[in-house]
């Protein structure tokens, strides 16, 4: 799987980890947005929108197959990928919730705390993430209305002929 990856200055030590067992298990790995090193001790910080964005856009241009963005509560990285048509950004603190946003949601970006999550949850919640499969049915009828949404219709005008197959 191709995987874009981005963090703010919370996470930058922890998307290091990610990005090492990402590619350990044998996934491509894009580390997005604009350099937020904080290693000079400068406290140099970085805005979670400017890294959230590149991450968002290359997946739903469909440049990588996923997302993992990461900051220090998860919610301002899920709050600024939605903003991208086409995003599915979960903001996840556990393998269920993993599990159910890919199932029910087909979520193609996850947002991670770096302050709340220890690296070996981190790495079991994305683990969850990836290989678990969309589930279809009922649930690709609601993910047309989310579309229906972002196309500024009424979801509940969806029709059949809207659902992919």
């Amino acid at each position: 799987m191709k995987i874009a990856v981005g963090a703010d200055h919370r996470a930058t030590e922890v998307v290091m980890q990610v990005i090492q067992s990402l590619k350990a298990a044998g996934h491509e790995v894009e580390h997005m947005g604009v350099n937020c090193d904080t290693s000079n001790g400068n406290g140099n910080s970085c805005d979670y929108p400017d890294q959230a964005y590149p991450v968002a856009k290359a997946v739903a241009d469909g440049a990588v197959d996923g997302g993992i963005l990461l900051c220090g509560t998860g919610i301002g990285m899920s709050i600024a990928a939605n903003k991208v048509p086409g995003i599915r950004a979960a903001l996840v603190h556990d393998e269920i919730g993993a599990r159910v946003c890919r199932q029910h949601n087909n979520a193609n970006v996850l947002c991670l705390s770096a302050d709340m999550l220890g690296m070996r949850i981190i790495e079991q919640i994305i683990d969850a993430w990836i290989n678990t499969p969309f589930d279809g049915g009922r649930h690709a009828r609601r993910l047309a209305k989310i579309t229906a949404i972002e196309q500024g219709r009424e979801p509940s005008t969806v029709t059949d002929a809207d659902i992919p197959a």
